[in-house]
């Protein structure tokens, strides 16, 4: 665990962005930085001296607290959480970022038992329980100065674009779409607003390997906006949602794809 020094007066919203050492969740914890918060981080990878990340956060105004975590492994949440909450002087908004793509595409009447519960313990099961913890915390430590906590899941379009060749990451995305839905109206007289990122084609890590694939599709239409989208797209998005931009709305989907999931004849 690597942190910047710590104050005794809270003054900024604590955020937490699990998965967040590159990619998505990498953009979005400065972007929440640059937005006001400061910015708790986790990855399953060993921290480092120099995190990129880290500088990002500090470079944007807001103090940095890395703690590498497993997020499929449910024990290790609570002491997250504490250690958060701890840091910072409490715990406000939840950005759940860590996730996982199929590790093998293919036939889904091939897809094993063990890749199946490997993507849904991250995606699905990981999730729900660390959002659980966090929605628990936030619960038994209210805020009384009228500032609206926020959940926020990013998800993707494969929550309703169906892939049979990655069965097993579309499922966990549709269940993630429905803890949206139940956890919003679960917290909502809690003071706390719950919502869904769904991007579309990102370029990331794990997109690298299909490169050549998208790039010609989306030059023959694939999405209406003729362009990968960027972790920065994503982060925009989700420090909007963060910040309030959207006070009277909870449970809903925001997409960012370029109009990928429109219907189109």
């Amino acid at each position: 665990m690597t942190e910047t020094p710590t104050s005794s007066l809270r003054s900024r919203p604590v955020a937490l962005v699990t998965g967040a050492r590159r990619g998505i969740g990498a953009a979005i914890a400065v972007e929440l930085a640059a937005a006001g918060c400061d910015v708790a981080y986790t990855d399953i990878l060993a921290a480092e001296d120099n995190d990129p990340v880290r500088a990002g956060i500090e470079a944007a105004g807001g103090r940095a607290l890395y703690v590498e975590s497993d997020l499929a492994d449910l024990a290790a949440h609570e002491p997250l959480v504490e250690a958060v909450a701890d840091w910072g002087g409490g715990l406000d908004v939840l950005v759940n970022n860590a996730g996982i793509g199929s590790p093998r595409r293919g036939d889904m009447l091939s897809l094993s038992p063990e890749h199946f519960d490997r993507v849904m313990g991250v995606n699905l099961r990981g999730t729900f329980f660390l959002s659980q913890r966090v929605a628990r915390w936030m619960v038994a430590h209210p805020r009384n100065d009228g500032f609206r906590r926020s959940i926020v899941s990013i998800g993707s379009v494969s929550a309703e674009m169906a892939t049979p060749e990655r069965s097993e990451y579309c499922i966990s995305k549709a269940g993630l779409a429905m803890l949206t839905r139940l956890l919003a109206l679960r917290m909502a007289d809690e003071g706390v607003s719950v919502y869904e990122v769904r991007p579309g084609i990102i370029r990331t890590d794990m997109t690298a390997s299909v490169k050549e694939t998208y790039d010609r599709a989306i030059a023959q239409g694939l999405s209406p906006i003729r362009r990968w989208g960027e972790p920065a797209d994503v982060a925009r998005a989700t420090a909007a949602l963060v910040r309030g931009d959207f006070a009277f709305a909870t449970g809903s989907v925001v997409h960012v794809d370029g109009g990928l999931s429109v219907q189109r004849l």
